[in-house]
């Protein structure tokens, strides 16, 4: 790979505008992937939920779990439960329990596949230390500027 800068000139580089374009390509990426196969980043993270849960998880505790995604926020997360239940792959109910149905469960694999094979395609040619060290420098990076991240 081809870098940008030299090394002396990557270490004067702000980390806002390296962060932001890292996110910006990834999720861009993941995105279209997912449009293809007719569904979105939050419909994704709900269906993901719901089928590796180890025990049946309501509406409000996946909303919760998911609510500080990419900033997806409580509305968005019922608009987008709710269209997992209209397109069939999720059942609701009456006390907001979610269940994945056949189809979700045979939608879920092919997505899964294909969120595999993303991640394959970010990771070409980082390490497993690499990237370790890169997401420890990102949190250090969010600590020292008194931000909060978390995810599952």
């Amino acid at each position: 790979m081809e870098y940008s800068h030299s090394d002396a000139e990557l270490i004067e580089q702000p980390i806002g505008y390296w962060a932001w374009a890292a996110y910006k390509a990834v999720v861009t990426r993941i995105r279209g992937a997912l449009a293809e196969k007719g569904t979105t980043q939050p419909q994704w993270w709900v269906l993901a939920q719901v089928a590796r849960a180890d025990r049946i998880k309501t509406r409000a505790e996946v909303s919760e779990t998911l609510s500080g995604y990419l900033d997806a926020g409580e509305a968005v997360l019922a608009e987008e439960i709710d269209a997992t239940v209209a397109h069939g792959w999720i059942t609701e109910d009456a006390e907001g329990r979610l269940s994945l149905t056949p189809a979700g469960k045979d939608f879920f694999d092919e997505v899964a596949l294909l969120q595999r094979e993303l991640w394959a395609e970010r990771h070409a040619g980082v390490s497993d230390e690499e990237y370790l060290t890169t997401l420890k420098v990102l949190q250090c990076f969010i600590h020292n500027t008194g931000g909060h991240a978390w995810h599952h």
